[in-house]
């Protein structure tokens, strides 16, 4: 993906996605607007997000500069693709894969509006055999026939630009061109490609959970919805409609003769009102449907981690059925924050679910995370690290660290040196878990401290390491005989714990 000029994101920055990828970094750096952006490139603002002028950098809006631009390269392409009619071809005969192969797609909303579509190609240049995307049958037979090129079959437009481009194929003089799929001929490309881009979906992390959220008073009340809006219920809801009305129509014929008989007039003012099955309510035959827990207590009235996990696995399962109702070929999830709300063994299961979920074919996870019970889940290649640096925003791949597994600990404290007890105790336990304590202490410099007996009164001297003196202060904080550790100290002490466990790798 290649991201510019969209919200705290001014210079096009460039980020890679693996199956399964998760965005860490500090609260407003910029993790969620990554999920955002695309949610904005897929669903063209019929998703959870809408682009308007407000999102447009303020500093790149400050100097004049309104374009903002989204743009996403595409791996794993389908065999053949469909652009003229029926007559299949392949983005490679049409030269329409950039100079890595992939198929680059860019969007381009000035101040916020609608966007103007490009494909980013290595595409013929040569006067001779260029624009053949944007050429009527009869220009491209006007080609053929002014280089008498041979060409099996005239009426196929594709088969023609194919002939062309290897007439010329010395001298194509290949350069990557944005090529415009909005308008003339090349519209139709356009129209054709989107029916091969995958389903994208994003959770939001704070996606209401109110009492009066449809799908918190219960996800099946709007599959109710989603079902009875199948066409091919329609049929037998007007079958259903057709025997109730001829029952109706037959019980108000009698009851009007009855009164006909005792009074005329009245009778010949009533007429029975029966709707058609358009505008009967089906949903309120079903208004009763729930899921209840324990004791029959609705989920709009249950904790909001649980009201949280049902709507999370609510999404995951509505965005299976759309995918398989409409013949999407591939699905991306998007969640933001899955561990919000969640007690640690949920956060471990989610993200469990999300691993297995990404190894599926024609399907991938994007994440933001906060979580460092999270983050270990995960492997070092599923990270992305967003930061700021002197100038420029930027989102990397994390390396491995000190630790041999992911930390989110680790990551903050290499990407914005932010040091935390829990970073201390992970780097001290995995000294402890190599059984190398001693070799560490041995040869360090020693403090004295003062170590408080079983009774909690009485005090010892012993001379400790700064590594050591900060461990008992995290893990004792009711002993305060001990001058507090500064920030200072504890940066040392990591940065020894680091160094240490370097030279055991």
């Amino acid at each position: 993906m290649k991201l510019k000029n969209f919200r705290s994101y001014k210079s096009e920055v460039v980020i890679e996605f693996d199956d399964l990828t998760a965005f860490v970094g500090k609260n407003d750096i910029g993790k969620s607007t990554v999920l955002e952006a695309l949610d904005i490139f897929f669903n063209d603002g019929k998703g959870v997000v809408k682009l308007d002028k407000e999102d447009v950098n303020k500093a790149a809006a400050s100097e004049g500069d309104m374009e903002t631009i989204i743009a996403v390269a595409f791996e794993q392409l389908p065999t053949q693709i469909l652009i003229d009619s029926t007559n299949p071809t392949t983005l490679q005969d049409e030269y329409l894969l950039n100079s890595n192969n992939q198929l680059e797609i860019i969007k381009k909303y000035s101040s916020g509006g609608k966007e103007k579509v490009f494909v980013k190609a290595n595409h013929p240049t040569n006067v001779s055999c260029s624009n053949l995307l944007n050429k009527k049958n009869t220009e491209l037979q006007e080609i053929i026939k002014a280089y008498s090129i041979q060409c099996g079959n005239q009426a196929i437009n594709a088969t023609m630009r194919k002939s062309i481009w290897q007439h010329f194929s010395a001298d194509l003089q290949l350069k990557e061109v944005e090529i415009d799929v909005t308008k003339g001929e090349t519209k139709s490309i356009w129209e054709k490609l989107q029916d091969y881009l995958p389903l994208y979906t994003l959770f939001q992390s704070d996606r209401k959970n109110s009492d009066g959220d449809s799908e918190v008073q219960d996800p099946l009340k709007e599959a109710v919805k989603q079902i009875l809006n199948d066409p091919a219920l329609k049929p037998k809801f007007d079958e259903i409609a057709s025997v109730v009305k001829e029952k109706l129509q037959d019980v108000a014929t009698r009851t009007l003769a009855k009164i006909q008989e005792m009074n005329p007039e009245v009778a010949s003012s009533l007429n029975p009102v029966i709707p058609s099955s358009d505008n009967l309510k089906w949903t309120d035959v079903f208004k009763s449907v729930s899921i209840s827990g324990d004791d029959d207590i609705p989920i709009n009235k249950r904790g909001s981690g649980v009201k949280r996990l049902i709507l999370l696995n609510f999404f995951r399962a509505e965005a299976e059925r759309r995918k398989a109702q409409h013949n999407i070929p591939s699905v991306i999830y998007a969640v933001e924050e899955p561990e919000t709300s969640q007690h640690a063994d949920h956060q471990r299961k989610l993200i469990k679910a999300f691993i297995d979920l990404s190894k599926l074919d024609n399907t991938q996870v994007i994440l933001t995370t906060h979580s460092s019970a999270l983050v270990k889940e995960l492997q070092f290649q599923h990270l992305r690290l967003v930061k700021m640096n002197a100038t420029n925003k930027t989102v990397e791949k994390v390396m491995p660290g000190s630790l041999p597994y992911p930390s989110l600990n680790e990551v903050n404290y290499l990407a914005f040196s932010e040091v935390t007890e829990e970073y201390h105790n992970e780097l001290y336990g995995h000294i402890e878990m190599k059984g190398e304590i001693a070799n560490f202490k041995a040869g360090q410099p020693t403090m004295p401290y003062l170590k408080l007996k079983r009774d909690g009164i009485t005090t010892t001297s012993e001379n400790i390491s700064l590594t050591e003196y900060v461990r008992h202060q995290i893990h004792h904080p009711e002993n305060t005989h001990n001058v507090r550790f500064t920030t200072v100290q504890l940066d040392t002490s990591v940065n020894t714990m680091r160094t240490f466990i370097q030279t055991l790798t």
